[in-house]
């Protein structure tokens, strides 16, 4: 397909231009079905990117599973990123661990504070967020920086659901297992179920207004 070529090369080209003046570059991938096209575009065109991967502690172990079989397959070494605070000391007054009274303390102490602190080793953090995913981030631009001066590079911001679904196609790229079972957006496994096709809401975090963990609004400049 042409506009996989175009968007192979259109990537390519900025990546290089980064790495030619010597930025450090990651990108961090949720292991999701949705997620494994930019992955493997990425590994594709240059393994001079990191890979992070945002270890929580509670990944379904399909998750694990189907991490190790794309890196395997992509030929990517993964960096774990965590929390350098246990769960024992995350634990609230009410002794319960945050995601059961205060998921968003907990997407803060296991995704959005482990990310911040990893990113000092890097100048330039590519995230496959797309404008069709929710409201925020429609209304994001391909490049944007954090709050602490750091870049980041959207490059599949344009992409659709159906480019996703073509790309993978043409690549014969896997599925993750749980997508068979009707999980469709798959997170931490407290905070994913299945899709409610009744009420037309994805997984993560049903019965919530939140639709972010804190990674796409509070590692972006306001």
């Amino acid at each position: 397909m042409k506009w996989v070529e175009k968007e192979q090369i259109r990537i390519e080209q900025q990546l290089s231009n980064w790495l030619s003046d010597g930025e450090r570059i990651c990108m961090s991938s949720s292991f999701q079905t949705h997620s494994i096209p930019l992955l493997h575009l990425i590994s594709t065109v240059t393994p001079k990117v990191d890979v992070l991967f945002l270890n929580t502690g509670y990944h379904f172990p399909e998750t694990l599973e189907f991490r190790d079989e794309i890196c395997q397959q992509f030929g990517v070494e993964p960096v774990l990123v965590e929390s350098f605070i246990s769960k024992n000391f995350q634990r609230g007054q009410s002794g319960l661990l945050p995601f059961a009274e205060d998921p968003d303390r907990c997407c803060f102490l296991n995704k959005t504070q482990p990310m911040k602190e990893a990113m000092t080793g890097y100048d330039i953090w590519i995230s496959g967020i797309r404008r069709d995913q929710n409201a925020n981030r429609r209304e994001m631009p391909e490049l944007i920086t954090t709050p602490d001066g750091k870049l980041r590079y959207h490059p599949i911001l344009d992409w659709n659901s159906k480019m996703i679904h073509e790309y993978r196609k043409a690549f014969d790229l896997p599925t993750h297992p749980l997508e068979a079972k009707g999980y469709l957006s798959i997170g931490c496994e407290p905070c994913t179920q299945k899709f409610d096709l009744e009420n037309n809401r994805d997984g993560r975090w049903q019965g919530m207004k939140k639709s972010e963990c804190g990674l796409h609004t509070d590692l972006v400049s306001k």
